[in-house]
């Protein structure tokens, strides 16, 4: 006969549930009790299976990650912190990415059996919370909000870091500005959007229709969109990308055309992804602490599937502007 967990709660002199938490690393559980636990499991021979802690509790202890896709080097700086997190509160990661129409997402996520969800990708008008919330499945948006569905949240604040990068630019003779933006129908491009516009106005820098292109976080946008903006009439000094992704495609395209960058444009990124510090890039950036973002985001599921919070947490994350070499000084009349 196989040995159960009622047998390690038995000679633990525990609760069925509390061998559950304990073997799982649950913070609620005392030190002491995880180590009686794990001294019975031991002594028994006894190791949980997913499959089990998934009847006994009734639901399952996956949490789904929802990424746009695998190839945007942005998701997958999100893997290792949210496996680690979730790994620690005894949920398992299972990825999921946007290879279908919205609705039939949502109802893929809901059919997946998931105990929870960590948006990481979703349009302001998308239908994906709505169902989830529908079905009763908790969830969390990670670097976005929504607008039909509150849930809880992590954000990025981008306002200190683009006044400080605008603050810089223009200490360097930088005027003639434009920028590469994300999609309108996201909160976190608007957000940005709205504090670069601000931060320039406040130095009376205009951001002109003509000197503004927007698309996805990927690098084609970057790419198309420099290839626009460096016209021999009127090309920009300096050119705010919408994240990384975009910028390091915006950089490909300044190098496939003999342009130099910060000598001849200068450029600036948004999330500080590994890749902006690599020596060959060094890319001038607005930074956060992208890890500890997606830990609170874990924490905040994990938090919201043990029940241990009620109202919606909303975490912010300040931005800072990280100087590196592709921002140049503009050369004066003469100079």
């Amino acid at each position: 006969m196989s040995v159960t967990s009622h047998d390690v709660a038995r000679l633990a002199g525990v609760s069925q549930a509390t061998v559950s938490r304990a073997l799982s690393d649950h913070p609620k559980v005392s030190a002491r009790t995880k180590h009686l636990v794990r001294e019975a499991a031991t002594q028994l021979g006894y190791v949980p299976s997913e499959a089990g802690r998934s009847l006994s509790s009734g639901r399952s202890r996956r949490v789904g990650l929802l990424v746009t896709d695998l190839d945007n080097q942005f998701y997958a700086q999100l893997i290792p912190p949210a496996h680690r997190e979730l790994e620690r509160f005894g949920y398992q990661l299972m990825l999921h990415t946007e290879s279908v129409e919205d609705a039939a997402l949502a109802e893929r996520l809901i059919a997946g059996g998931l105990a929870g969800v960590i948006l990481a990708t979703a349009t302001l008008d998308s239908v994906t919370p709505a169902r989830l919330h529908d079905r009763s499945v908790p969830f969390v948006y990670f670097n976005r909000t929504g607008s039909f569905v509150e849930a809880d949240a992590t954000v990025v604040d981008p306002v200190p870091g683009y006044d400080a990068a605008v603050e810089h630019i223009v200490a360097s003779g930088h005027r003639r500005v434009a920028a590469i933006l994300g999609p309108e129908n996201t909160s976190t491009g608007r957000a940005r959007e709205a504090a670069l516009r601000n931060a320039l106005r406040r130095h009376g820098i205009d951001l002109p229709a003509h000197l503004v292109r927007r698309g996805g976080y990927d690098t084609e946008t970057g790419d198309r969109a420099m290839t626009e903006l460096l016209a021999p009439d009127g090309a920009p000094t300096l050119v705010f990308a919408a994240n990384d992704v975009v910028a390091i495609g915006a950089l490909n395209a300044a190098r496939r055309a003999g342009v130099v960058p910060a000598r001849d444009v200068s450029i600036i990124g948004f999330d500080d992804l590994p890749s902006a510090r690599w020596d060959i890039v060094q890319l001038s950036t607005i930074g956060y602490d992208l890890e500890a973002m997606m830990r609170e985001t874990a924490r905040l599921i994990t938090a919201r599937l043990e029940g241990s919070i009620e109202a919606f947490q909303s975490a912010t994350f300040p931005t800072r502007y990280i100087d590196r070499s592709t921002v140049g000084v503009v050369p004066t009349a003469g100079g």
